[in-house]
């Protein structure tokens, strides 16, 4: 049984489904921080499950997004019509991208940044037993966005109290506010994200707070895409038209004495090695 901390949680699935059985059918989850972080670091996701019947997409987005930049018509919008207005984004983009669900926790920026903070940990947790995915992508740890790493680090920690046999298969740590092409490309996961581009086109595009408010998330999303699927390989030709990179964070949640913060300093001693390495020998 789902059980949820904050008494203001928006839990919706889109077909009209009970959350116990939407959760319970859902193969590929999310945990992002924001509105509209799903739609653009878990597309691969919900481009999977789309029109399928065994297949099932789920998002969490753990902030109420009170703290957005906004111009235009949501200038003088307050925090709490903000959170309105993204609250409904989320909900219509759960229809558009058919999701099993959507479940927006509506933390504040600052709890899921406190790892002292257990409420957000409970939740996720209640989720990840409800809904046992295969698959999980979660914010990268390299990710410069505060939040982001919040709550990654709170999908971290419910995870690790779940049995090893209810645990994902595979853990994704995707990209939003920093590129994962630095990456050797031994330790990156390329994944497409070339189906159904007007799909994906209308995802990030129906969140027009963010937009109109001030950011071309919808722009910078499809041209990120498209230049990774191109500058993936020097010497052959394109495999897709759009992919995006993750980090594999399962080695995370098969070895609990795994250290996060010494598992991503590996991989930039990697990528240190490699532009030193080059220039050493062709310089």
């Amino acid at each position: 049984m789902l059980h949820l901390h904050r008494t203001d949680a928006d839990v919706y699935s889109p077909d009209g489904s009970a959350i116990d059985v939407a959760l319970g059918r859902t193969t590929h989850l999310a945990i992002g921080a924001h509105q509209d972080d799903l739609e653009i670091m878990a597309y691969h996701g919900i481009a999977e499950c789309y029109g399928q019947k065994d297949k099932w997409f789920t998002g969490v987005v753990t902030t109420n997004g009170s703290g957005s930049p906004r111009t235009g018509i949501y200038e003088a919008y307050t925090d709490n019509e903000m959170q309105a207005v993204r609250q409904k984004e989320q909900r219509v983009a759960a229809d558009i991208g058919h999701f099993s669900s959507v479940l927006q926790l509506l933390y504040p920026s600052a709890d899921i940044k406190d790892p002292s903070k257990s409420d957000p940990v409970d939740d996720i947790y209640s989720i990840l037993s409800a809904s046992e995915p295969e698959i999980l992508y979660v914010h990268n740890p390299a990710d410069k966005h505060d939040t982001h790493i919040g709550t990654l680090g709170r999908s971290l920690s419910a995870i690790r109290r779940l049995p090893q046999n209810k645990r994902p298969k595979h853990v994704y740590g995707c990209e939003v506010w920093r590129d994962l092409d630095w990456l050797d490309d031994a330790q990156k996961v390329a994944l497409p994200v070339d189906k159904f581009p007007n799909v994906a086109s209308a995802l990030v595009a129906v969140f027009d707070s963010q937009i109109s408010g001030g950011k071309r998330y919808d722009i910078a999303t499809t041209g990120r895409r498209a230049a990774a699927a191109t500058f993936s390989s020097s010497h052959e030709t394109d495999a897709c038209t759009a992919i995006t990179y993750a980090m594999d964070l399962t080695p995370l949640i098969n070895d609990d004495t795994l250290s996060l913060a010494s598992f991503v300093a590996d991989k930039i001693d990697t990528f240190k090695s490699d532009v030193s390495n080059k220039l050493e020998t062709f310089i």
